[in-house]
């Protein structure tokens, strides 16, 4: 079974391998690809590329209509993460909540500061390594920095988590590669990229192909930050 967004909604794919009890991976292609592996009918698990679990299923876009999806019958193990109905319900409802959290914060991938618990170093923390350290869901820790922020115990600091990362270098004429570019922070912070750039680089080169460890929820934090880029100026 394999379709366009456009003409088959998403839910309704979902639905069908659910109702005629299939087992396999369903692949779904738009701005943020991501897969959902289904047995006799009952998803099992899912995410986006090599981000996966319950927090990332619910962060993928659910009700995307741009893009494909293909869904092949393959050997797949794992227990239901539970009733189909359930999670169903539960991600349309956290995917509509991921909107408005990230209207307020632009990604799990933005550094706050304050005196709250493993916000209160120096450089502030992101909301994934808060979320890492506490072992808590990142969408817990999102909401709870919502709330913080409109209540002035948190505030929003100029870096993000792909911050650390490097852009692939180009080879030159000769086909050798040049020394390891520097990390994207420090090029924003010598002026010689900006916030902007980098992101769509980044963007561009995970579309390209490019893959490393954590490169999915690099992914889905770019893309939030993309669609939030118009309307949210500390983003740019």
């Amino acid at each position: 079974m394999q379709g366009l967004l456009s003409d088959i909604p998403l839910l309704g794919a979902l639905e069908l391998i659910h109702a005629t009890r299939q087992t396999g991976v369903l692949d779904v292609q738009t701005d943020v690809p991501y897969t959902v592996a289904f047995v006799s009918g009952e998803i099992v698990s899912g995410g986006i590329v090599d981000w996966i679990g319950l927090d990332a299923l619910y962060a993928s876009p659910l009700l995307a209509e741009v893009g494909s999806f293909a869904f092949e019958r393959r050997a797949v193990t794992g227990r239901a993460l539970g009733a189909f109905n359930f999670v169903m319900s539960d991600w349309a409802r956290t995917t509509d909540e991921w909107k408005e959290v990230c209207a307020v914060i632009g990604s799990p991938s933005r550094y706050y500061r304050g005196a709250e618990p493993l916000f209160d170093l120096e450089g502030g923390r992101s909301v994934r390594a808060v979320a890492r350290e506490a072992e808590v869901p990142v969408f817990q820790v999102a909401q709870f920095v919502v709330k913080a922020l409109r209540e002035g115990r948190l505030e929003a600091r100029d870096r993000f988590e792909w911050f650390r990362l490097r852009l692939q270098a180009v080879p030159g004429r000769s086909g050798r590669l040049p020394e390891p570019l520097p990390p994207l922070g420090q090029l924003i912070g010598s002026g010689e990229i900006t916030v902007r750039e980098a992101r769509a680089r980044l963007l561009g080169e995970l579309r390209m192909g490019l893959r490393f460890p954590g490169s999915g929820w690099v992914w889905r934090d770019l893309v939030w930050e993309v669609q939030q880029d118009t309307t949210t100026p500390a983003l740019r």
